[in-house]
């Protein structure tokens, strides 16, 4: 178990390597029984997911759940679009973000708390590709200084 009851099934690392994240949002996912039990063994990829606003809910796209070996005729599409569960003030106010120019809802990660399967989704801006590269340096040269410092300790 992790920090306050959460047991992380997920994390989409693209989306930091790919985006700005400037803000994140928790929504619940409306799921059938074999995508959680398939969650639970950690079969997900949010890798190339996203999320737009239709008709005044919230719906995650491109997210693949792998089908439960042992869920038969109960199993259901693997990419299929998944509604998210947020209140209508807080979808509201993130049609009104994303109508911006540049910003998209992107999910971040999944994960249980409780019982229950929450997804974070994060308010994103797109990086260009020389930010890309800047932020990659940056890693490398903190990466490089944090080697130099345990290598001097010893």
């Amino acid at each position: 178990m992790a920090e306050n009851g959460r047991k992380l099934i997920a994390n989409n690392r693209k989306a930091y390597h790919d985006y700005y994240v400037e803000e994140t949002y928790v929504a619940g996912i409306e799921l059938c029984g074999t995508e959680v039990k398939s969650l639970r063994n950690g079969q997900v990829n949010l890798k190339d997911s996203y999320c737009q606003i239709k008709n005044g809910s919230l719906i995650a796209y491109g997210i693949h759940i792998s089908p439960y070996e042992k869920g038969n005729i109960f199993n259901r599409v693997p990419t299929r679009e998944r509604t998210l569960l947020m209140h209508k003030r807080e979808i509201l106010k993130l049609f009104a973000l994303v109508g911006q120019k540049g910003y998209s809802l992107i999910p971040i990660s999944l994960y249980f708390k409780g019982k229950w399967v929450k997804m974070e989704i994060g308010l994103c801006k797109g990086k260009k590709l020389y930010d890309k590269r800047e932020t990659e340096a940056k890693k490398t040269m903190a990466r490089d200084a944090a080697r130099e410092l345990s290598d001097r300790g010893n």
